[in-house]
């Protein structure tokens, strides 16, 4: 999987053109890298053509700074959109990434013919909450939080059902860089979206999970209600709702393309 240098960083990215008509964009939550959307893959290729990339300091992608803000996380898409010659794409983002993808629909609106913000919000949690957790990291490292880190992001059943899949997408999120995941807890700890996204004219999927406590359903209807074009879906999940149900979360996707083209 190749890696481009681009103006902040080197990105480690995975295009698979399928010669699609439509390209689907897909950006990682905080702490994870590209690999969370592997079980969507199956379903999605049939439709799309399918872009990935670890958001800078996360996975393989390397990241220099300290404390980054969404405008440069957005802007780092946009860099990699232009490299790849793609033009026009569905942006599909999860927590952090759907931060970027609210970002992305208010200042680059002509880049997304359609945006699926999933277990998100316009505005996650609290600066005291951010700069707790930013302090634990910086002291005791990723490990520390990994069981806080379990129960945010799978149901009590889903762990219990598949706990090697647990165990491998903590070892993922323990590998990442702590500067990195620093450096992206500044970013949603800063973001803020709630007086902008009546500017967000795109189409808009709002994916929530039914158990999520990080980015709740009420997160997801002010987002619905907010956004002059939007729809809301609530599946049965905590935070991480792609891998809750692969088929069902890729499904409410295709859903959702297939009427941007009507």
């Amino acid at each position: 999987m190749p890696k481009i240098k681009l103006s902040h960083f080197e990105c480690h990215y995975l295009f698979e053109d399928y010669g699609k008509e439509i390209t689907l964009v897909f950006s990682n939550s905080l702490g994870t890298n590209f690999s969370m959307w592997d079980e969507n893959i199956p379903y999605l290729k049939e439709h799309f053509n399918i872009l990935r990339s670890d958001t800078r300091g996360h996975g393989k992608s390397t990241i220099d700074q300290e404390i980054v803000a969404v405008e440069k996380l957005g802007n780092d898409v946009i860099e990699l959109l232009n490299y790849l010659k793609l033009d026009k794409v569905i942006f599909c983002g999860l927590s952090m990434g759907g931060l970027i993808g609210q970002w992305l629909g208010i200042h680059y609106p002509e880049r997304c013919s359609g945006i699926v913000l999933c277990n998100t919000a316009a505005k996650i949690g609290t600066e005291e909450g951010w700069n707790i957790r930013i302090t634990q990291v910086t002291n005791h490292g990723l490990s520390s939080i990994l069981e806080g880190t379990a129960q945010r992001w799978f149901i009590e059943e889903y762990r219990e059902k598949y706990p090697e899949k647990v165990t491998q997408i903590l070892q993922n999120f323990e590998n990442n860089s702590v500067q990195g995941y620093v450096a992206c807890c500044a970013m949603v700890r800063d973001a803020d979206f709630r007086t902008e996204l009546n500017h967000l004219k795109v189409p808009s999927l709002i994916v929530c999970g039914a158990q999520d406590e990080v980015t709740t359903v009420t997160d997801g209807t002010f987002l619905q209600e907010q956004i002059p074009n939007a729809q809301l879906v609530v599946m049965e999940a905590a935070h991480l709702s792609n891998l809750a149900n692969p088929e069902e979360f890729s499904k409410h996707i295709i859903h959702f393309a297939q009427h941007l083209t009507q």
